[in-house]
């Protein structure tokens, strides 16, 4: 069988989601594999090189992991033409600038979300890799997540009839730091630094929307900094100035209202760290990560309201499990195989920069919404 090489560049792969998710369950996945499987029966085998400041660092990560290069210098990284895919997981603040390093370089581009901190940043770079005729992608992990692909079956089906809200949970609680560890790195609590969960979350919270559901019109947004004193990665106190909580709702075309409130000052009662609950006229719902249930009209209880006496409902009990009907893998690679299927062979691929921008666009009109106190209409992005 016919092997093809393809060189990526991996830029900020030392960090939790970068290392995890992308380097090691993504790409190296892949190559343990055997390469993606092209049309033609050619297997694609990535071949990464990491890129990074600290080269004890990196050279460790390599070692680990079997990744034969990894280098400090990105100019000379991007300076090889074999290595024509340029992936980016890093700071948020300086992606802008690297991105167009690397279209400048000629690199087909893929990088985490956001884009940038701000919309007209977002909307320069989409413009600009269009502009140098360079694939993009920026990644849409959750929409692969098994927990919402078998959502998008029931909503193809039929099952949920017209849709009518849907309540999304997301959170979990993050120490302060001082007497537990925190298990989020500082930065995100520093406005400074780009944190926040505003930022951090309604980009996500926008292409599942636009893609599970149905495109969102308008944005209402509240945010909140709970708890101002929090103790970084030496122990060192510091004020946090950035929400750590965002309580969002949004009109969708159709009708559709969506309510997601995202915390990392919650604790969690629920069946994971994420939930959506979907209300239709002909049935309901809810899906975690991983696993969904349902409840179609004909299987709805009848309760009536009794503050009286106790309830002795267990509503729990009335929800049907969805089958898997087949194997998920994980939802970082499978957009990883697609996008490398879309540089090599022009394979199909949705979520460019463009779609990206859209995320940083809710994102900032839910700062605007929550300083102004109002709702705000979401315009389009396209033409």
């Amino acid at each position: 069988m016919t092997q093809q090489r393809i060189g990526i560049i991996m830029h900020g792969v030392t960090g939790r989601m970068g290392m995890n998710q992308h380097l090691i369950r993504s790409v190296l996945a892949i190559r343990d594999q055997g390469g993606v499987l092209l049309r033609d029966g050619t297997r694609l085998m990535p071949d990464p090189i990491i890129v990074g400041r600290n080269e004890a660092k990196i050279a460790e990560l390599a070692k680990a992991h079997g990744v034969e290069r990894y280098t400090t210098d990105m100019e000379a990284a991007l300076a090889n033409p074999d290595d024509t895919v340029f992936f980016d997981a890093a700071s948020t603040q300086l992606r802008p600038e690297l991105l167009r390093q690397a279209i400048d370089a000629g690199k087909h581009i893929y990088c985490e979300k956001p884009i940038s901190e701000k919309l007209e940043q977002a909307l320069e770079i989409a413009n600009y890799a269009k502009s140098k005729g360079v694939k993009n992608g920026i990644v849409h992990d959750k929409l692969d997540l098994p927990g919402l692909l078998k959502l998008k079956r029931l909503r193809d089906s039929g099952f949920f009839g017209k849709i009518l809200s849907v309540r999304g949970e997301f959170g979990y609680w993050v120490f302060e730091g001082d007497w537990m560890p925190a298990q989020r790195p500082s930065w995100n609590y520093r406005a400074a630094d780009g944190g926040g969960i505003i930022s951090d979350m309604l980009c996500h919270w926008r292409y599942v929307l636009d893609n599970v559901f149905a495109p969102v019109k308008a944005v209402s947004c509240t945010g909140a900094v709970h708890i101002p004193d929090r103790w970084d990665e030496n122990g060192e106190h510091y004020k946090a100035d950035a929400d750590d909580a965002a309580y969002a709702t949004f009109e969708l075309e159709g009708g559709i209202i969506a309510n997601i409130n995202s915390s990392w000052c919650v604790r969690v009662r629920r069946d994971d760290l994420v939930t959506f609950q979907v209300d239709g006229t002909h049935g309901s719902a809810v899906a975690g990560l991983h696993s969904c249930v349902s409840q179609h009209r004909v299987n709805t209880p009848k309760p009536v309201w009794n503050p009286d006496q106790p309830q002795t409902m267990n509503f729990m009990e009335d929800w049907e499990e969805v089958p898997d009907n087949h194997d998920f893998d994980n939802g970082f690679k499978v957009q990883w195989e697609q996008f490398l299927r879309h540089v090599a062979e022009d394979g199909p691929w949705n979520y460019t920069l463009m779609e990206g921008a859209k995320g940083v666009q809710l994102a900032e009109l839910g700062h605007q919404s929550w300083k102004e106190r109002r709702w705000i209409d979401i315009p389009s992005l396209e033409g």
